[in-house]
């Protein structure tokens, strides 16, 4: 109950962005056509894509850790008998190139004098897209618990296995946002 109340708040923190988003858009719309001119949107698709596809994987993570199955059964390459720690690798790993893909865009964005000093147009694009990374971030950081966590024990429990459906909240929550976001500023330009 405590992570959906937290959730809400963070949802409240996000509506202020977009909030903030669109008010300023609207105030400045040749600015807004100049600046989304720069965003390379393929490969903001490819990462979303990641992103959104790292869901999935979290939940046969959390699937597996319904039925008690912290880890594999069977060989690496046999996806089928995976356990809630190799979803939630691969999982990690998704968030992680997610993030470096965030942190590439940015790179190119400064090079293309788009920073947050520059307009209110560069605040708000990192601002946004900054606090949804360092949510990521916090996912991944998260994930890394859960698995730790079920290395440390002897016995993989209930408790444990609902620490793993919280982290899932979580993880499709920030991928909720980034789809809102990712419309917001990729696709509505």
């Amino acid at each position: 109950m405590g992570t959906i109340v937290w959730l809400s708040s963070e949802l409240m923190f996000f509506a202020a962005l977009f909030a903030a988003y669109f008010t300023i858009r609207n105030i400045s719309p040749n600015l807004w056509a100049q600046e989304t001119a720069k965003l390379d949107v393929p490969f903001a698709v490819t990462t979303t894509t990641i992103l959104v596809l790292s869901s999935l994987t979290c939940q046969f993570g959390v699937f597996a850790a319904e039925r008690g199955k912290p880890g594999r059964s069977g060989k690496l390459y046999q996806v089928g008998q995976w356990g809630m720690r190799e979803w939630f690798v691969l999982t990690y790993i998704m968030g992680s190139i997610f993030i470096a893909g965030q942190a590439t865009e940015y790179a190119t964005l400064v090079t293309e004098h788009v920073t947050i000093a520059s307009s209110p147009y560069g605040s708000l694009f990192y601002l946004a897209t900054g606090f949804h990374g360092l949510h990521v971030i916090g996912g991944l950081l998260a994930f890394l618990l859960v698995i730790g966590r079920t290395f440390a024990a002897r016995k993989f429990t209930h408790e444990q296995a609902i620490s793993a459906i919280v982290v899932s909240y979580y993880w499709h929550f920030v991928d909720i946002v980034w789809v809102g976001l990712f419309a917001t500023i990729y696709l509505i330009q």
